[in-house]
C-alpha cells in the first residue's frame, strides 16, 4: 500500500509539473504568435500608407510647393530676425570689420605666394 500512494503522489507530482510546463509553452507561443500579429500589421500599415502616397502622387494631389516654400520664406524671415537682434554692431561697423578681416587675409596670402611666384620669375627668366 505504502508503494501505490508513493506512485499515486509521484504520478500526481509528475502530471502538475508537465501542466506547468504546458502552460509556459503555451503563453510563449500566443506572445510569439501576438509579436508576429503585430509586426504584420505595422508592414501592412506602412505599405498601405507608401501606396496612398504613390497613387495621391500619381494623380498629382500630392503637391507640397506652396507649403515648403512658405516654409521656406519662414525661415529666411526668422534668420533675418534673429540676426538683426543679436547683431553686436551697427552695419557700418559690421562692414568696415569685414573689410579690415579681408584685406588682412589678402595680405597674407600675398606674402606666402610672392616667394614663389619670384622664384617663379627668376627660373623663366634663367631659361
Amino acid at each position: 500500500m505504502n508503494k501505490f500512494l508513493k506512485l499515486l503522489l509521484g504520478a500526481g507530482l509528475f502530471l502538475l509539473e508537465q501542466d506547468h510546463l504546458t502552460k509556459n509553452k503555451r503563453d510563449r507561443a500566443t506572445r510569439q504568435i501576438n509579436d508576429f500579429r503585430d509586426e504584420a500589421s505595422r508592414k501592412y500599415d506602412a505599405a498601405a500608407d507608401r501606396v496612398g502616397r504613390a497613387s495621391r502622387a500619381l494623380r498629382g494631389e500630392d503637391n507640397h510647393a506652396f507649403g515648403n516654400a512658405l516654409r521656406l520664406a519662414t525661415g529666411i524671415g526668422v534668420g533675418i530676425g534673429v540676426g538683426v537682434l543679436l547683431a553686436p554692431a551697427n552695419g557700418q561697423q559690421t562692414r568696415r570689420a569685414i573689410a579690415a578681416k579681408a584685406q588682412e587675409l589678402g595680405e597674407r596670402l600675398r606674402k606666402q605666394m610672392f616667394p614663389i611666384s619670384r622664384r617663379a620669375s627668376a627660373a623663366a627668366n634663367a631659361d
